[in-house]
């Protein structure tokens, strides 16, 4: 892999006109690039801090013609204290064991994402995925990829994420989990624990991707502070 690299060598490109899946009436645009599997971690790093999201082996931000309201949001780790809400989700969820693994894909994870992809969003744009596309989702991506997976007592596999490694902190990519176990709260578990991941190996932050301030959708990111989102003149902080 190089050290270093040119964005004016990068070729962005834009896609065209598609409904906005979180708010009603507005039309989404986004300009992506490829990730290069020679320098595809660097770019990765470097335009995830300028507001881009990685997609498989592609890393776009929105490009919308009359609307800004996504916002990427990262949480800040150090200042970080669980709400009594938040408390109560990692205590119910305190016999499960946390493995990350390698950017491998399995069987077992393509089961569980078939699951949750048909209960929580059957019709999507996923829920076709076959195990051949979950294994190009996981494996065939130019960047710094783990799988963190979440198993219960009797090492039944209940939750999992598909997270990339910053330099200064994580980034999760997709989560998944069984949608059985809605009283555990999982998907905001696993942003609690990632959170502790990047505590435990001295990480800032923990980026959640974008978050749009009228969107039902969204709401929850807002709720882990102290955060940060990114504006045309950089981080702000949100206490």
């Amino acid at each position: 892999m190089s050290h270093q690299f040119n964005l004016d060598d990068l070729q962005f490109y834009i896609t065209l006109p598609a409904p906005c899946p979180y708010l009603e009436g507005q039309m989404e645009r986004k300009i992506f690039t490829p990730l290069d599997p020679m320098d595809g971690t660097l770019i990765n790093d470097h335009l995830t801090h300028s507001g881009f999201r990685r997609s498989q082996n592609v890393i776009y931000r929105p490009a919308c013609e009359t609307c800004q309201a996504c916002q990427s949001l990262r949480v800040k780790v150090r200042g970080f204290k669980p709400s009594r809400s938040f408390r109560r989700i990692i205590k119910n969820n305190a016999d499960l064991t946390r493995t990350v693994n390698e950017a491998f894909a399995t069987q077992e994870q393509f089961d569980l994402l078939h699951t949750y992809l048909t209960t929580r969003h059957d019709g999507g744009g996923m829920s076709e995925m076959d195990f051949a596309r979950y294994e190009m989702m996981v494996e065939d991506c130019a960047s710094n990829t783990q799988v963190f997976e979440y198993r219960n007592k009797d090492d039944v596999l209940v939750a999992a994420c598909i997270t990339d490694v910053l330099h200064d902190g994580l980034s999760m990519v997709y989560s998944y989990f069984d949608p059985a176990l809605v009283k555990r709260s999982l998907g905001n578990y696993m942003i609690l624990d990632h959170i502790a991941a990047c505590a435990q190996s001295h990480h800032s932050f923990l980026y959640l991707g974008y978050w749009v301030e009228n969107s039902r959708k969204m709401s929850y990111k807002s709720k882990f502070k102290p955060h940060q989102v990114l504006r045309k003149t950089g981080w702000w902080n949100v206490e």
